[in-house]
């Protein structure tokens, strides 16, 4: 059976985290924390931003290429779901894929995942909705229900891109020992000129601003912290070495914040870096599948070229 994370354990992982990451020359917090139930709702309004390619390009891709992915064995057993994110790639799914028994959402958030869960339940009666509240960037151990069932994973949203090409690879790794026969759908973010790439993670709105600052929110409501959001400014970056964006949150002056009973002094300008976002070529992201366990059986892309969803094959 799956280890269902408590909210005990998560808790006492969320503070490891934070308290360990404050603690690094350069402070950093895995993104996966952005995504408490504030954080959740935040990255759905951000996926409607005009300047926020990534969903709508996704979407138009599966729109495209849906009655492919239909006749992969999975789409006839149970689709399991990285990350219960945008119900409009879940949906266009679960509508193509009629003879579908199990929809399976795995999330950290429990919450936001219960949420997901019953919109599918009210919206498809006839299949078995079985959520599992995990951190998937972590062993999953053995799933209920799928030793009997082929099995489709989707893991859209470029979310891969968000750990550096070896957590990738291990994390594809991961996947393959859960579900060993699996065939995979899995959305990757390309590279693409500077200037579309810095607004989409810096809108004009403040959307994405407000997702990250609620980091310290977060930080602020469970361990006691007084992080001033006044004092600190999201920062989106474009790494053109490591092709990636980088997500930071930059000290506005020199201050010292209290983290559950510990103090972190911040000099001006000193940031903490929230989240990567790696954007991959084709070869790029071949080589980090096959080190994983995974064979490409097909990529589809957008005209511009600017996202690539994979089809993969667990080998």
């Amino acid at each position: 059976m799956t280890k269902h994370m408590s909210p005990v354990a998560q808790d006492d992982t969320f503070r490891s985290d934070i308290l360990n990451g404050l603690k690094e020359p350069q402070k950093v917090i895995s993104s996966k924390w952005l995504y408490d139930d504030v954080g959740s709702h935040l990255f759905e309004a951000i996926t409607e931003l005009d300047a926020y390619y990534p969903t709508r390009t996704e979407l138009s891709i599966l729109e495209k290429h849906v009655k492919q992915y239909a006749r992969l064995p999975g789409a006839r057993g149970a689709m399991v779901e990285l990350g219960s994110g945008s119900s409009r790639k879940t949906n266009l799914l679960l509508d193509a894929f009629s003879d579908l028994s199990v929809y399976m959402p795995i999330d950290i958030s429990a919450n936001h995942l219960k949420d997901a869960a019953e919109r599918v339940r009210r919206a498809y009666p006839s299949l078995a909705v079985i959520p599992v509240a995990a951190d998937f960037t972590q062993r999953l151990g053995k799933l209920p229900l799928l030793p009997e069932l082929p099995v489709l994973v989707f893991f859209p949203g470029s979310t891969i891109g968000n750990f550096e090409r070896d957590e990738a690879a291990s994390l594809l790794k991961n996947i393959r020992s859960a579900m060993p026969q699996a065939t995979m759908i899995v959305g990757v973010d390309r590279p693409k000129q500077k200037d579309v790439l810095v607004e989409a993670y810096d809108d004009p709105a403040g959307v994405t601003a407000a997702f990250n600052q609620n980091l310290l929110q977060r930080i602020n409501r469970q361990l006691g912290a007084n992080f001033d959001l006044s004092g600190f400014a999201h920062q989106a970056v474009w790494n053109s070495d490591e092709s990636r964006i980088e997500m930071h949150l930059e000290s506005l002056l020199e201050q010292t914040v209290a983290v559950d009973g510990m103090d972190f002094s911040f000099r001006e300008g000193e940031t903490i870096h929230t989240e990567n976002s790696h954007k991959y070529s084709e070869k790029a992201f071949t080589e980090i599948a096959n080190q994983g366990g995974w064979r490409v059986l097909d990529q589809d892309s957008d005209a511009n070229g600017w996202f690539s969803v994979f089809t993969l094959q667990a080998i």
